[in-house]
């Protein structure tokens, strides 16, 4: 089987115009205190990938524009929206203030394994994802509506943060199609 490998302008990608236009899916993504600036941009890479509506930087999470950030989102600070907030708490009730249901990604009691988790059309998700020695806080967990867990089968107790979003905002966008 020959297979030749696509150029870049044969990915009929959209142009920063198009996609700031372009209808997005109903997630916003939100760090609680993510401190590397390797994950930042590849969860900014990630979610322009999937359309997602915004970014909510909180906390410790460092801020656009900063060359580590930019290094693994190749532009895509550009693309999505992002805001920053003092507190995930604060991002938190700005959410739920705009019927956003809040999922935290996290090993929890009760936590759904990603797989059983039913995305509904006409919910708004904010998908939170959590220090990466630390997780998700507990104050975030409590003021969830339920946490989501991606099954694991070998001895790792996590994934990287940006795989983590990446399986996740997979799933979640392949549900709604």
């Amino acid at each position: 089987m020959d297979m030749r490998k696509l150029k870049n302008i044969e990915l009929n990608r959209k142009t920063l115009g198009e996609y700031k236009n372009v209808k997005k899916s109903p997630f916003v993504v939100v760090l609680d205190n993510v401190r590397s600036l390797n994950n930042i941009g590849s969860l900014f890479r990630t979610s322009d990938a999937f359309l997602v509506e915004a970014i909510y930087l909180c906390g410790i999470t460092a801020t656009p524009p900063h060359k580590d950030i930019h290094k693994t989102a190749l532009g895509a600070t550009e693309s999505v929206d992002w805001a920053y907030f003092k507190t995930t708490e604060e991002a938190i009730f700005t959410l739920k203030n705009r019927d956003y249901l809040i999922i935290s990604i996290e090993q929890a009691e009760e936590a759904i394994p990603l797989r059983d988790f039913c995305v509904n059309r006409k919910q708004k998700y904010a998908l939170v994802f959590g220090h990466e020695v630390k997780g998700v806080s507990q104050k975030i967990i409590d003021l969830s509506d339920g946490c989501i867990e991606i099954p694991q089968f070998g001895t790792k107790h996590s994934f990287n943060i940006a795989v983590s979003a990446g399986i996740v905002l997979w799933e979640f966008y392949n549900k709604l199609q």
